[in-house]
């Protein structure tokens, strides 16, 4: 299965990106300024500009977008205005691939056993953060999974070579907390969902998840 997505006729083409690990994602270059990508995305629409993680304000995210008002490439940028960490929507993001292997808009069980397979290779290191989601921290790239009106799809979430280490750890890891939120890999305390519907959050006033 290439992908569990299908194009509608509302919809262009999606491209395809090349993930060069912990460097570039297609025409997106770890440490770029916001400016920078907007240039490199000229065909994008800026949807959206949002404070992405509650512990660490400086840190926002771009929602762009290749059809008015339909979500495809959340851009984080950190402090010092360098991109650091790029995600693509499940349903209308690029197709990113790894070493020949679609990774956007996938079913999550197919995808996972092919991730596996690297991993039993001995291609790659695989790894599972603490609320279960898979990644490799030597490419940078951590495997999220979104609902779609098409279902559960994977959302793949990548970094650059400096904000690496441990990515993988939805704790630790440099990922913006908004990259952690909904739908779970897997089901933990009876629920596939972060925040647990039981949990409150102890997150600063004012802060509101982006999506």
């Amino acid at each position: 299965m290439g992908s569990g997505a299908e194009e509608t006729a509302a919809e262009p083409v999606r491209p395809v990106w090349v993930l060069a690990p912990l460097e570039s994602v297609g025409p997106l270059r770890f440490g770029m300024s916001a400016d920078e990508v907007r240039a490199a995305l000229p065909e994008a629409v800026e949807l959206n500009c949002f404070s992405a993680d509650p512990s660490y304000p400086e840190i926002y995210g771009l929602q762009l977008g290749f059809h008015p008002a339909v979500p495809a490439v959340y851009a984080y940028f950190e402090g010092t205005g360098r991109l650091f960490c790029v995600a693509a929507d499940a349903a209308h993001g690029p197709r990113v691939t790894l070493d020949g292997l679609e990774l956007t808009g996938r079913v999550p069980a197919v995808l996972q056993e092919t991730v596996l397979d690297l991993h039993s290779s001995g291609t790659h290191h695989v790894s599972y953060g603490p609320r279960g989601n898979p990644g490799i921290n030597d490419v940078g790239m951590v495997l999220r999974v979104q609902d779609t009106e098409d279902g559960i799809l994977t959302r793949p979430v990548l970094v650059g070579r400096e904000w690496a280490d441990r990515c993988t750890d939805d704790w630790e890891g440099s990922i913006p907390e908004c990259e952690w939120l909904g739908r779970q890999w897997y089901v933990h305390e009876g629920s596939d969902m972060y925040p647990h519907p039981r949990y409150a959050m102890n997150w600063p006033a004012g802060w509101t998840a982006p999506f």
